[in-house]
């Protein structure tokens, strides 16, 4: 599956095992920043962000929101989120900005991807304009989270991501 190498990078930014010549941070703008994975099968780029509110408040949870380019494997405008959990397959992960709702399709190893590279796009404009990015998941024992992401700063993360890797 083209979503497990990614996931495996992830991992390794996730969890800080990765050299620290391998992983470059461009830039920090507001609540996101780009980075920059550089590897011998192809550079990857993302921005990304942590959540500014979690629920419930009780359980920190390393939680985060991805847009991801992988030109080596022409993947662009990839959108992925972790919760710090391992969703279960039950219920649905969903993103909602204002009135626009988008659902998550793909869940694996605690990541969760859309799909429809079309609907990426629109959940992309949704969150150039919108100001705040709700993420509803569900853990293994069906507890619901809602994790806050502020998109102060995305649309410049996201276009420094973007060109990085174009």
């Amino acid at each position: 599956m083209i979503k497990k190498s990614f996931i495996t990078i992830l991992f390794l930014i996730f969890f800080n095992s990765v050299n620290a010549e391998e992983i470059k941070k461009v830039g920090k703008y507001k609540d996101w920043e780009t980075m920059i994975i550089i590897s011998g099968e192809g550079n990857t780029c993302f921005a990304q962000s942590s959540p500014v509110l979690q629920a419930p408040k009780k359980n920190s949870r390393d939680a985060r929101l991805f847009v991801s380019f992988r030109p080596n494997e022409n993947i662009v405008d990839e959108i992925s989120i972790t919760a710090g959990y391992i969703f279960n397959t039950k219920n649905s992960i969903t993103a909602k900005s204002g009135k626009n709702k988008y659902k998550f399709d793909i869940s694996q190893e605690g990541f969760a991807w859309i799909a429809d590279n079309k609907k990426e796009k629109k959940l992309i404009k949704t969150m150039k304009k919108g100001s705040r990015l709700m993420i509803t998941g569900y853990n293994q024992q069906g507890s619901q989270t809602i994790d806050h992401y502020s998109l102060l700063g995305f649309t410049k993360a996201y276009g420094m991501a973007k060109k990085k890797c174009s």
